[in-house]
């Protein structure tokens, strides 16, 4: 009998009235049941959570990082559990899940550590002007109040610690609404912060429906809203809330640059390589996949044949195994969206040099060439195992093509001119520059997020911190400065 995966109210484990099957995208079968939360309890947990923002806002600092510190080291103590599970709900190669367990163990050891240094103050003199004579002003920062958490079905687990974390290191209580297709892996979470002392209604994860959440955005007691997804959703949240605290993650079309000066053979079977594997890995479903490649001419001719045989060289297949590399998409849907773009731009001229066809929810890792400037998948999300190539001439014709997109979230270019490297970094409108890699890169202590329609505001520990909080001055009087 399939077991019910219970949610967590103010801390407590309970459930509701209606449960609903959580299904593997590579063979169906039910994985759990997820237990629904009543609107009563979504209710109470808000509640909850409103009531003690000033205790625990109060809360020592070393209970705060003692707690994070717990989960980080039962996430270790469970590894094989939690990933097998982050991949049967998923359908990420179990390679993958076991990397992005241990990504959330760094982000509640980061917490930890963050939670212990972060607010020690900052004082200013005053008496710069004879108006602040014996003036002393101490700055420190303090929780806006409590987080509503949004997390999407990518990284499970990882992108609900990027929001669990961070409240909890700073004192904010947390509501965290995981995904629906993923709910399991964050109800996870819940089991290992009911291990702690952190106080009652400090954080609750409720797997709400979608229909359910517009009430849940537009509640006034929870002023700051963490989400990751997509752009029509995040920006549909900030419009309806416009005087809360927004950090969205969105979307992406991740370009990798190889410029001229990566031309030896073994520069250009590492970026073949890193290309190969990070437009396919978590089958393309991260905002950072490498999407576009952007190859300079001399280069671009001997490139293509290297991409071309390292994308085909990626194991695809069933999850479980630990060869795969390539799993299915999220779900069927996912895989014909995909499907049609690709035939879209097909049918406009567009070259298919490996892949395009489709199996149920699994798409084969795709190279197109020769796309269209007007298509859907040049100029879209395409959230899947797809690459296009592009080819052009120098430096500056590459950061145009990067730059000319709705997205910026991050780039790769392989280059070994550190001057270019800082022309990159000045010129290309993204979130980050990755140089001598793919745009896939991202260290979960650094800020992480984009600029146009890739979303505003950073995640990455310290800086999701920053984002919850706010400054409150203090000025002395009467100093002997």
């Amino acid at each position: 009998m399939t077991s019910i995966h219970a949610f967590w109210l103010a801390g407590r484990q309970t459930t509701g009235e209606t449960t609903f099957d959580v299904t593997s995208p590579w063979d169906g079968r039910v994985v759990g049941k997820a237990a629904v939360p009543t609107d009563a309890q979504v209710e109470e947990a808000v509640a909850a959570a409103y009531a003690v923002r000033d205790e625990f806002a109060a809360t020592p600092a070393h209970v705060r990082a003692a707690a994070l510190m717990h989960v980080s080291n039962r996430l270790v103590e469970r590894t094989e559990e939690i990933a097998q599970l982050i991949s049967a709900e998923n359908g990420k190669p179990i390679k993958w899940a076991r990397g992005e367990l241990g990504r959330a163990v760094s982000v509640f050891r980061f917490a930890a550590e963050e939670a212990r240094r972060f607010n020690g103050g900052e004082a200013q003199r005053l008496d710069t002007d004879a108006g602040g004579q014996g003036r002393l002003a101490l700055t420190r920062r303090f929780p806006k109040g409590v987080v509503l958490g949004i997390a999407p079905f990518n990284f499970p687990l990882n992108l609900c610690a990027h929001k669990v974390a961070p409240a909890i290191a700073v004192g904010a209580p947390i509501i965290l609404k995981p995904a629906p297709a993923t709910p399991l892996s964050g109800l996870i979470l819940g089991e290992l912060l009911a291990e702690t002392d952190l106080p009652a209604g400090s954080w609750s994860i409720l797997p709400v429906a979608n229909d359910k959440m517009p009430a849940l955005v537009q509640d006034e007691r929870m002023p700051v809203i963490s989400f990751t997804g997509s752009e029509k959703v995040g920006y549909a949240i900030m419009d309806s809330v416009p005087r809360k605290h927004c950090t969205l993650e969105l979307g992406g079309n991740g370009a990798a640059v190889v410029l001229g000066d990566w031309s030896s053979d073994e520069d250009l079977d590492w970026a073949a390589s890193r290309i190969a594997t990070f437009s396919n890995y978590q089958g393309g479903q991260s905002c950072i996949s490498v999407q576009r490649v952007i190859a300079d001419a001399s280069v671009y001719d001997r490139l293509v044949p290297r991409v071309v045989k390292a994308v085909e060289a990626q194991v695809t297949g069933d999850p479980s195994d630990p060869a795969t590399e390539v799993g299915p998409l999220v779900n069927e849907d996912a895989a014909k969206r995909v499907e049609s773009w690709v035939d879209e731009a097909a049918k406009a001229g567009a070259k298919i040099l490996t892949g395009g066809k489709r199996d149920g929810a699994s798409y084969a890792p795709t190279v197109l060439a020769d796309v269209p400037a007007d298509t859907t998948i040049a100029c879209e999300e395409v959230f899947g195992p797809v690459l296009t190539l592009k080819k052009v001439n120098g430096e500056t014709e590459a950061f145009d093509a990067v730059n000319d997109s709705k997205y910026g979230l991050q780039a790769g270019v392989f280059t070994h001119d550190l001057q270019t490297a800082f022309r990159a970094h000045r010129e290309l409108e993204v979130g980050g520059v990755v140089i001598g890699d793919a745009p896939s890169y991202r260290a979960d202590q650094m800020p992480y997020g984009g600029v146009k329609q890739s979303g505003v505001g950073r995640e990455g520990v310290r800086f999701a911190m920053d984002d919850y909080t706010y400054e409150r001055v203090m000025v002395l009087t009467g100093l002997a400065l």
